[in-house]
């Protein structure tokens, strides 16, 4: 499952972490970039919404084939640089990425002892920043020495691979699916009624729809925002963002153990809060003539908050959840964590459209992030939770 989501990260951050090479070669508006993620966003959207059914009737494996299959694809259409390309590519490769996650809590979710579920979570999740870091690195590379179309087509096919690689384990892990489950829309309804029924779960979509939020500006916009507005070359700034996720790695797993050992997973998700934040305000801050140990020590410090939370909260969500409806709760809390995915870079394209700068972009991210971490708090001291 680590495995999985490592290659999944990859493929889905590839356009924008090569956004750069794109513009410059389409000579497209950048703020583009950010319908990119939006139109993946509302392809996740309907993922995490509609898969608890498909996860229960084929299996958590066969879905995530599945998955990798439909992001292969999506990278491949925006390698023929026609526009609407982009734009189903963005659709069909978000469909896929989108069911990583919740299929992969679905079968840890049943395997893992309770005590460890944190750690073990955020162990899997670390394939987030492995993701990130191998594409910081392999796709602005691949983008420079062959071009951005080879870039995709070979990230494309690592994620088919992927798919290929993982049907051995099918029979092993996908013992518990339901081939007869009905599929039926009446299910989303009840789903997202009961996440927003239960005050913990509600916590945690609010929580998801910031910290994803957030997340996907950093993803989606940093490199761009240091090769645009100040100056970096494409693989000086791969570099400076792959640094940065590297340390997502340990911090995830460091997390994980604080919240099976020391701190309440919703306290330190309201810590996590409050630190993104701090971390998008100096971000918005970085100048042209920072040294680069500088602007990379920004970067890690967001990396370590809005990039290393996410097993924490997949855990907490896991036992929040009913008896066998795992897969069903965390996608419909992770349809939160889309819509934040969504609404959140058209914002920062908005903004940057309207001010020409990428400050005020993650201002706004890390505002909602403050507002998660201090409502948080504040649940804590109210209800002693």
């Amino acid at each position: 499952m680590t495995v999985q989501q490592s290659f999944a990260t990859l493929g889905r951050s590839t356009v924008p972490l090569i956004a750069a090479a794109i513009i410059a070669d389409l000579g497209v508006d950048p703020a583009l970039v950010g319908v990119y993620v939006a139109i993946g966003a509302v392809a996740g959207f309907l993922t995490t919404m509609t898969c608890g059914g498909l996860i229960v009737r084929y299996g958590a494996m066969r879905m995530t084939q599945v998955g990798m299959v439909a992001l292969a694809i999506g990278l491949t259409l925006p390698a023929t640089a026609w526009l609407p390309g982009f734009a189903l590519g963005a659709f069909v490769g978000g469909l896929g990425q989108a069911i990583s996650t919740p299929s992969s809590s679905h079968l840890l979710g049943r395997l893992s002892p309770p005590r460890l579920a944190p750690l073990v979570f955020s162990i899997k999740q670390t394939g987030v920043p492995a993701g990130l870091m191998v594409a910081g690195v392999v796709a602005p590379w691949l983008a420079t020495e062959a071009g951005w179309r080879t870039a995709l087509l070979v990230i494309g096919s690592l994620a088919a691979l992927t798919a290929m690689a993982l049907q051995p384990l099918r029979a092993r892990f996908d013992v518990d699916r339901v081939p007869g489950a009905p599929l039926s829309p009446a299910d989303i309804r009840a789903n997202v009624a009961m996440v927003l029924r239960e005050p913990a779960l509600r916590a945690m979509c609010l929580a998801m729809f910031s910290f994803v939020g957030l997340q996907s500006l950093f993803t989606g916009f940093f490199v761009l925002y240091l090769v645009r507005g100040l100056g970096y070359s494409l693989e000086r700034a791969g570099l400076v963002f792959a640094i940065a996720v590297a340390v997502a790695v340990p911090a995830r797993v460091g997390w994980g153990w604080l919240a099976s050992r020391l701190v309440r997973p919703a306290t330190l998700l309201a810590l996590l809060g409050i630190g993104m934040a701090a971390s998008a305000v100096l971000t918005a801050l970085i100048e042209p003539h920072w040294p680069d140990w500088l602007a990379t020590t920004v970067a890690i410090a967001l990396s370590a908050t809005a990039v290393s939370w996410h097993g924490v909260l997949l855990a907490e969500v896991a036992r929040l959840s009913p008896p066998g409806r795992i897969g069903s709760t965390t996608g419909a809390v992770l349809a939160f964590g889309d819509a934040g995915a969504l609404i959140l870079p058209l914002l920062f394209s908005a903004a940057l459209t309207l001010t020409g700068g990428y400050a005020t972009g993650f201002l706004i991210g890390g505002a909602l992030s403050l507002a998660v971490g201090l409502i948080g708090l504040w649940r804590k001291i109210r209800l002693g939770v």
